[in-house]
């Protein structure tokens, strides 16, 4: 599992996630609409709403789960093996019952998103994200142990990886308090995009280097050289958030069929004329009474 495919196919799909995660943000962000209970509804009622508001990210973080906890088990010609037969034994595998251990997260993540979604009476966005905190936690402490046993070039890729899963940790630590914030979302989707673009390049750097010959841990510039490339992920990644919201805000402000979308009630309102009937005809009756009061002081 530690090799190329055990790099990009997690990879690819953190960075799909971050795309997902970008068009749904730049929508939010644009028509100033809520990112945990948005106030689009599908348009088909009757026997597929059922399955329509089933949570389709939490069935697909259990698919993405499942197939690579497969993939990390079927992958070994003798299995999941925990400890060998020697006198004392040995445990064997330990990269692969981590990457085991982060795979059964992400498909527990899966699961407590369809139970808050859709089995609890009311969604709760607290054990979502608490859940998913957690996840990164134990991913940052089995990326830490990594490192015990890497040098040079794959020690200084980890180490990055390690700098954004810290990143990504502390801004989803700050969303349980804060759930509902489009900044926060926004950064959280950029870190989710590098993270998953740098585990793909970790693939090739490490295993299918394009050259066709191994990174060199001895040679100082080929260290220098995997955080120049880290740098262009993130200007990259950052061009490429900024051309998903830059074409969304185009194509929400400029598409006919979604201008009732984006109309937001004034908060204040215009024409009021039966409100301002109404208190003319209360004002005008105390008028009246006060008159007379007024007359019958200055009179004789």
């Amino acid at each position: 599992m530690g090799k190329f495919n055990g790099h990009f196919y997690p990879g690819l799909y953190l960075f799909s996630f971050g795309l997902h995660q970008t068009i749904v943000v730049s929508k939010a962000m644009i028509l100033n609409d809520s990112l945990l209970f948005p106030s689009c509804h599908p348009k088909n009622k009757g026997r597929w709403t059922n399955l329509w508001n089933i949570s389709f990210g939490g069935l697909v973080k259990i698919v993405t789960g499942s197939i690579l906890t497969a993939y990390v088990v079927l992958c070994l010609d003798d299995g999941m093996v925990l400890m060998n037969n020697q006198v004392p034994p040995r445990f064997m595998y330990p990269k692969e019952w981590q990457h085991l251990t982060m795979f059964i997260l992400l498909i527990l993540t899966g699961c407590m998103d369809l139970v808050s979604k859709n089995l609890l009476p009311q969604r709760c966005v607290v054990l979502e994200k608490g859940v998913l905190v957690l996840t990164f936690y134990v991913l940052l402490l089995l990326l830490v142990s990594h490192t015990h046993i890497s040098a040079g070039v794959e020690l200084q890729v980890h180490s990055l990886l390690i700098l954004v899963v810290f990143l990504l940790m502390l801004v989803l630590t700050t969303e349980l308090w804060a759930p509902d914030m489009p900044h926060l979302w926004l950064i959280e989707t950029f870190l989710f995009l590098t993270m998953g673009s740098w585990l793909m390049q970790a693939g090739f750097i490490l295993y299918r280097p394009l050259t066709g010959y191994p990174w060199q841990d001895d040679d100082i510039n080929d260290v220098m050289f995997v955080t120049t490339f880290f740098c262009w992920h993130v200007m990259i990644n950052a061009s490429c958030l900024s051309g998903i919201y830059g074409f969304s805000s185009f194509w929400y402000h400029f598409s006919p069929s979604l201008k009732l979308t984006r109309y937001k009630e004034a908060p204040y309102p215009v024409n009021t004329p039966e409100p301002l009937y109404k208190l003319l005809r209360e004002v005008e009756p105390s008028e009246k009474d006060d008159q007379p009061f007024l007359l019958s002081k200055g009179s004789p």
